[in-house]
């Protein structure tokens, strides 16, 4: 931090603030400032700032306060600066980025990145790892033989110029007062607040220094936001905190009722984002990428741009392979696969009319593709293929999900998360399915 941004050690009295927003007070600006730095250093109790935490949970913020709180945040650490990446001429390359709130089958990143990158646009996404039941898009990228997902500020820098796209991990140094505070959300019972969500995807993201961000929130049964009005909420308020930093934000609000694409897992999933890039794959996946990808080249100032086309026309794929090479992986590696597997049927024959995101999210869990705590390994090969979607004909008896693990006495479990997770019915027509519900931009505050 600065020396100006520095608050004075001894300035405010931790009870004090807990008692101003207990009563639905708002915190000032240099209050927040010292509250911030102070619990980062440690001169903050956890009893305390849990009681704080609890105290936001239950009286909100207003938007000045979540973005004095968010800066707050981006102030603990480092800030990135892509401003060295320009075109030829020397003019300066506007960079693009997207943060996804987390769904089972969501490798919409891994398309994305090198679709949006193909018109020149530079993406530098920093990505993390998966936790319960929504996976992790390094995890995924890990699959890939050889494929390293730390890299050095110069690495990264290097890569964005001369390749155009970098998925890689969040440095340390960015917003560390996050890291400290979402442990303590995890276990204070206080990770729904609504201000602390959005403060802390968006301290990491405007610390990363991207010129455009594109928000994915879903919505629904395999997401963080299971009611549109709660997604809505937090949409807005991300949205206004990137808006207040001077980044330009929009987010797309997406149904995460069934699962994405036909496969939730690691290897498996990176399988079917090359499908995407050699432009098959699954309509969904297929339709959400191109969805963001438009989003994302219209912020950084190219709206005219087709990023169908550029699935059609193999410019993806072309960037995708280097991509994966500069990062050490091999393109053309086969993935891993797992040791066993394990065939469940549809229960009777008619219209699958429902499939439960969070049921095969926890199978996919089950059965070792994810991890109960951050210092647990994955399996590469684990995971579920769907054969079917919400809309299709089934006949009872043939394969609907098809479990993948390398332990086979995972599957029992896994296969008890699949109970009741699906319905058929006999005489239903095959409604469709919406899969984009709603955009919210800075316009919409």
């Amino acid at each position: 931090m600065t020396a100006e941004s520095t608050p004075d050690p001894q300035a405010f009295d931790v009870v004090d603030l807990i008692r101003t927003k207990r009563d639905g007070g708002r915190l000032a600006d240099d209050e927040i400032a010292w509250l911030i730095d102070a619990y980062t250093d440690g001169r903050i109790a956890e009893e305390q700032m849990s009681a704080l935490a609890m105290a936001v949970l239950l009286r909100g913020m207003e938007r000045a306060e979540i973005s004095r709180w968010t800066r707050a945040m981006i102030e603990s650490g480092e800030r990135m600066d892509f401003s060295s990446l320009t075109t030829a001429d020397g003019t300066r390359r506007r960079t693009a980025d997207k943060h996804s709130t987390g769904g089972v089958g969501d490798k919409i990143t891994l398309p994305l990145a090198p679709l949006v990158a193909a018109f020149g646009v530079p993406v530098p996404q920093l990505s993390g790892r998966g936790l319960g039941h929504t996976g992790g898009t390094l995890d995924k990228l890990e699959a890939i033989p050889g494929w390293r997902a730390s890299l050095s500020s110069e690495e990264m820098l290097r890569q964005l110029d001369e390749v155009g796209a970098v998925i890689c991990a969040a440095g340390a140094g960015l917003a560390p007062a996050d890291k400290k505070l979402y442990a303590l959300r995890d276990v204070t019972g206080t990770v729904e607040a609504v201000p602390l969500i959005a403060s802390s995807i968006m301290s990491k993201k405007i610390a990363e220094g991207t010129d455009a961000l594109v928000l994915d929130v879903k919505v629904g049964a395999g997401a963080f936001m299971k009611t549109r009005a709660d997604a809505d909420e937090l949409a807005r308020t991300m949205v206004a905190l990137g808006t207040d930093a001077g980044v330009a934000t929009t987010a797309l609000l997406t149904s995460m009722e069934s699962p994405l694409g036909l496969t939730a897992g690691n290897g498996v999933e990176v399988e079917e984002s090359v499908e995407v890039l050699a432009g098959g794959g699954p309509s969904d996946v297929v339709e959400l990428t191109v969805a963001l990808a438009r989003e994302m080249l219209t912020a950084a100032g190219l709206p005219e741009a087709d990023p169908a086309e550029a699935l059609r026309d193999g410019r993806a794929m072309d960037v995708w392979r280097r991509m994966i090479a500069a990062q050490g992986g091999d393109p053309d590696a086969a993935l891993p696969q797992a040791a066993h597997q394990h065939t469940v049927a549809a229960p009777a024959t008619g219209t699958l009319t429902r499939m439960d995101a969070m049921s095969v999210g926890l199978a996919a869990w089950r059965l070792g593709a994810g991890r109960a705590r951050k210092e647990d390994a994955v399996q590469a090969g684990a995971g579920v293929r769907m054969h079917a979607k919400p809309g299709d004909q089934v006949t009872e008896g043939q394969p609907l999900f098809t479990l993948l693990t390398d332990e086979e006495q995972r599957i029992g479990r896994a296969e008890e998360a699949l109970t009741g997770a699906v319905d058929v019915e006999e005489s239903a027509q095959a409604a469709p399915q919406e899969l984009i519900l709603g955009r919210i931009t800075a316009d919409d505050l």
